[in-house]
């Protein structure tokens, strides 16, 4: 019987194989063999173990883990087993009290305490630890000095003679593993325990030990393998045993099992008995190869499997020999592949393969393009499948596979314009075969490119974007719009105008957040630098401007659904914006009036917003519009959750606020790493617009009580630089600002100036902007035309007049420019001044208080609130709540009556009309 059609395990088939290749049999020895190595005893091998086997065995694998988890270094694991440990420890408390505890136990405990404390002593180990194997060991440190208390003595004894111990473990193995021996020894009626046998040490005949000696020589696997599983367990040489016990032939009736158990006196050292395993297993793993070489070579075609039940990799067979190829054939073998779709233990990946084979069977049977296109939908929606859990992203084997199959079936939809496809299609009236008819077959390719895009977005969400790979899975993005723009031109012939606006929409989601540099070059008169360049720029399609218009005047004007076309606003607003064409951007956000129902959008398009919003207010900033740019920032920043925002990041919360799967959700909606917008220069752009603003409007209410913040989050950064107790040169970017601050509130333009362009702040934020030499000229000249409003403003009562030519030289500004300025501030009465036009001064008018007087205008406003709150106190004393609810200006308690009658007043309201009630009885009460 061959070994390739046995049933049971490895071991049993191999030992049968052997058994019948063994053909020399000594006479008389025919009964005990078919006595000892009987087919019924090979079937059912019956092992009777003990309670005290069982406990010692699992204390003992447990052991064997914790000293795997020390080599590794895996303090966590150590923890985690040990803890295991002391609870199986526990449950064989009744078999410990009766056999004492066993050594195996104390060598561990104490070995793995010697091996903490060196590894505590280690401190260079300890600081390249990670966060969990550091706690780890501190807390594994003290439980076992905890733990080992209670064996002080077994442990010192241990430590005194380990070799000792060893030995002593090793001579009580055999007894504790007697009843296995015991019940394999079994032989007739007679049953002789292993006890019997150490003490009478009987010998084996010769017969048994030359059949061992053949069997052996006949590559028998299983007997190899049970002296494996002996030499693990007792740790003797079962040859050598025999090979003894063979010398003698006395004991002819004892059982086989003595050759098993380990002799108690001449034992061989340790080394021999080691080189001797090495080599019987080296041997042995020999002979196995060169029996499944010898297998192959006769059977054909087998393969090598790990261990356990061998799986079958063997194909299915498509069809069956002598079938008819067509359509019909096919069509049913796909509804047969697709119905194990989905289902519990089906093989995803062998099932794209079998979907590939049918493709290339259609494929060589010529049964036409219309089953061909059904089977390469099918193909990319198992793709898709092959990742059940919808967080995770496809492997880059299989995106690319995905990609090739979806060009493919382009490829096949523009070479066949006879190919009609769509979700309208019944099943029933779907055309496949070669006929005169067109094909006609039911799928979306445009749904098909969305979840493509899709998983383009989740590749790249979870690809570390400091990496290479980020970089290598980017360049796909060429593939994905070439792949976009070819399904573009098919559906403008052939698709219905939601279909256009669909992936109209896609192509602008890719276009929308990328800056033109070339447009850009053209736009200020540069040319390439090369020839090559500039033939590249001529032989290139339409600005992305012109795109953008195209694409997205098409949605506004044939979209019915409200999400298509404001996605399509926001992005061609952000595009303009991106692009420096502030009117265009801001008019036609103003006619869109999506700042009044955006709240009711989904979170994407909401995110969508909050990005166009930043962007228009980073161009209003880089046009000079300082307030334009603080209004659009502002709902932003004064959140202080920009990140979160923009979905650029999560921020820290606590799991009240948010549950790990509203986490999951959130992190789907991030926006890949590449169309990030840089949240410093956000920041930076931001406390600036707020500083040219809020400067100014300081020095004119310095002393005025009750003036408003313009910007909080920039007034917090000037708390934050007064507090510091020592002010050394600005090193952050809110610093720099907080610096320039200071300086611009004395007028001093210059140093204000120094502080926001430096070399560091051009690195950080000026050079990101892609007219840096045109933004810093802006900065400059705002930043004079603003310290020269705060310098008026904070010290126009020091002067009764001042040249206009010398605010001109101090201010390095033109005199029209003053002009300009002065003028404005005495229109909008900010300053109480008159223009001499022959001198060219400006005239004080002296109208502003004096600082004494602002003084005791700010004590009489004090002292005013404190009359308030004393008044207050005393009515809630005196128990009467009229006089204040309803005090006029002339105070006192006559109010009591008048909020009596207008009590009264309601009264009467109620029950004859609102004409006759409390509104013109209160009229009456205060007039």
């Amino acid at each position: 019987m061959s070994r390739f059609f046995a049933t049971g395990s490895d071991s049993e088939s191999e030992e049968s194989s052997s058994a019948d290749e063994i053909t020399p049999k000594a006479p008389g020895t025919t009964f005990k063999q078919s006595l000892l190595l009987s087919d019924d005893e090979e079937d059912t091998k019956r092992v009777v173990r003990s309670a005290k086997d069982k406990r010692f065995e699992e204390l003992t694998n447990l052991i064997k883990t914790i000293r795997n988890a020390m080599k590794i270094r895996d303090m966590a694991k150590c923890l985690e087993e040990f803890e295991q440990l002391c609870r199986a420890f526990l449950k064989s408390k009744n078999i410990v009290d009766k056999e004492g505890v066993p050594p195996f136990y104390i060598r561990l405990l104490a070995d793995l305490e010697d091996y903490l404390n060196q590894l505590w002593e280690d401190k260079e180990g300890k600081k390249k630890m990670n966060k969990n194997n550091a706690k780890a060991l501190s807390t594994l440190r003290q439980k076992i000095r905890k733990y080992n208390r209670d064996y002080e003595s077994e442990i010192s004894a241990y430590k005194e003679n380990p070799h000792e111990s060893v030995d002593e473990e090793d001579d009580k193995e055999p007894e504790d593993s007697g009843s296995s021996s015991e019940s394999d020894g079994e032989g007739g009626d007679e049953v002789v325990t292993a006890k019997s046998f150490l003490k009478k040490k009987p010998e084996v005949a010769p017969e048994a030990s030359k059949f061992l000696k053949s069997a052996k020589g006949s590559g028998d696997e299983s007997s190899s393998s049970d002296d494996d599983d002996d030499d693990e367990d007792w740790g003797s040489d079962t040859v050598d045993s025999g090979s003894e016990s063979s010398d003698d032939g006395e004991g002819r009736g004892a059982s086989l099992a003595v050759v098993f158990l380990k002799k108690t006196g001449d034992e061989k050292p340790g080394g021999v008995k080691g080189s001797k395993k090495k080599k019987i297993k080296k041997k042995e793993r020999i002979e196995e190869e060169a029996e499944e070489e010898a297998g192959e070579e006769v059977e054909g075609g087998w393969e090598k499997v790990k261990g356990g039940v061998p799986l079958v990799k063997e194909k299915p067979k498509m069809f069956a020999k002598g079938t008819e190829i067509n359509t019909a054939v096919v069509l049913k073998k796909l509804n047969e592949i697709l119905q194990a779709r989905g289902k519990k233990g089906t093989d995803r990946a062998a099932q794209i393969e079998l979907l590939h084979a049918l493709a290339a069977i259609a494929a060589e049977n010529n049964l036409g393009q219309g089953i061909i296109v059904k089977i390469k939908f099918n193909i990319i929606a198992s793709l898709y499948d092959y990742n059940p859990n919808l967080a995770a992203f496809m492997k880059a084997d299989m995106w690319k596979k995905c990609l090739d199959c979806i060009d493919e079936l382009l490829d096949i939809l523009f070479d066949n314009n006879n190919i009609f496809i769509g979700e309208n299609i019944a099943e029933d009236s779907e055309n496949l075969g070669v006929s005169d008819q067109p094909f006609r077959v039911r799928g979306c390719v445009l749904t098909l490119v969305e979840r493509m895009d899709e998983e383009f977005t989740k590749i790249m969400q979870n690809t570390d974007p400091h990496s290479q790979e980020y970089v290598d899975n980017l360049k796909d993005e060429g593939r994905v719009c070439g792949i976009v723009d070819r399904l573009l031109t098919y559906l403008e012939n052939k698709g219905s105008t939601e279909e256009i606006c669909r992936i109209y929409l896609r192509r602008i989601m890719h276009t929308y957040y990328k800056f033109d540099y070339k447009a850009h070059r053209r736009s200020l008169g540069l040319q390439g630098e090369s020839k090559s360049e500039q033939d590249q720029e001529e032989s290139e399609g339409e600005d992305s401007a012109v795109i953008m218009d195209r694409l997205c005047k098409f949605i506004y004007a044939k979209d019915r659904t409200d999400r298509i076309r404001t996605c399509a606003i926001l992005c061609h607003i952000y595009h303009h914006a991106l692009h420096s064409r502030w009117y265009q951007a801001r008019d036609l956000m103003l006619m869109s009036h999506l700042q009044d129902n955006i709240q009711h959008a989904d979170p994407p398009v909401q995110i969508l917003y909050n990005r166009t919003m930043v962007q228009l207010g980073i161009c209003a900033f880089r046009q000079g519009m300082i307030k334009d740019a603080h209004n659009a920032l502002l709902d932003i920043q004064s959140s202080g959750r920009a990140k979160e925002l923009l979905g650029q990041g999560l921020l820290m919360r606590n799991m009240q606020e948010r549950n790990a799967e509203q986490e999951k959700i959130e992190k789907r909606r991030q926006v890949p790493f590449h169309m990030h917008i840089n949240l410093e220069l956000l920041e930076c752009v931001y406390l600036v617009s707020a500083m040219l603003l809020e400067i100014p409007y300081m020095a004119a209410h310095e002393f005025d009580a009750r003036r408003r913040m313009i910007s909080k989050q920039f007034h917090h950064q000037l708390r934050v630089g007064e507090r510091q107790p020592l002010l050394g040169p600005p090193e952050s970017m809110r610093e720099h600002v907080v610096a320039a601050s200071k300086a611009m509130k004395m007028g001093d333009w210059r140093t204000c100036h120094s502080f926001i362009i430096n070399e560091k702040m051009n690195s950080k934020v000026w050079d990101l902007f892609p007219e840096t030499q045109r933004v810093r000229e802006m900065l400059v000249r705002k930043i004079q035309e603003e310290s020269l409003r705060t310098y008026l403003f904070t010290y126009s009562s020091v002067y009764d007049s001042i040249s206009m030519e010398t605010l001109s030289e101090m201010f390095e500004l033109e005199m029209p420019t003053v002009h300009s300025i002065i003028s404005k501030m005495i229109i909008n009465e900010e300053l109480m001044a008159s223009l001499d036009q022959p001198t060219q001064t400006v005239v004080m008018h002296r109208t502003e208080p004096t600082s004494l007087q602002n003084m005791a205008l700010q004590l009489a406003e004090k002292l005013g609130s404190l009359v308030e709150n004393n008044e207050r106190v005393f009515d809630l004393k005196q128990g009467v709540y009229g006089s204040y609810f309803n005090r006029d200006q002339k105070g006192g308690y006559q109010q009591k009556q008048s909020y009596q009658r207008d009590q009264k007043g309601g009264y009467q309201q109620k029950q004859s009309g609102y004409q006759r009630g409390g509104y013109r009885n209160q009229n009456q009460s205060n007039y």
